[in-house]
């Protein structure tokens, strides 16, 4: 099973929230997961961005893809600097 780390849409029509999501990567997009990361909401002013780092690099490290938007949102919340470090140190 791929699982990939990304974005699921929750929240009102015009009105977006994100839940950063473990998923299979064959599943839809806002379909089924296996564990939720972390949220995002890009209306905030600033944007609001909550990340479990811990659960985000122990998925990293098992070998969960991130897709692109959910790799700059773990730079900005510093989990994929600590993936970093503990890949280097494996």
């Amino acid at each position: 099973m791929a699982v990939k780390l990304r974005l699921t849409r929750v929240g009102k029509t015009k009105q977006p929230h994100y839940r950063i999501v473990a998923a299979d990567s064959r599943s839809p997009r806002d379909g089924r997961f296996i564990q939720i990361l972390g949220t995002y909401n890009p209306r905030g002013e600033p944007s609001v961005l909550k990340v479990d780092n811990s659960k985000a690099v122990k998925w990293l490290l098992d070998g969960a893809q991130p897709t692109e938007r959910v790799k700059k949102l773990l730079e900005i919340s510093g989990a994929w600097a600590e993936f970093g470090t503990a890949r280097a140190a494996k």
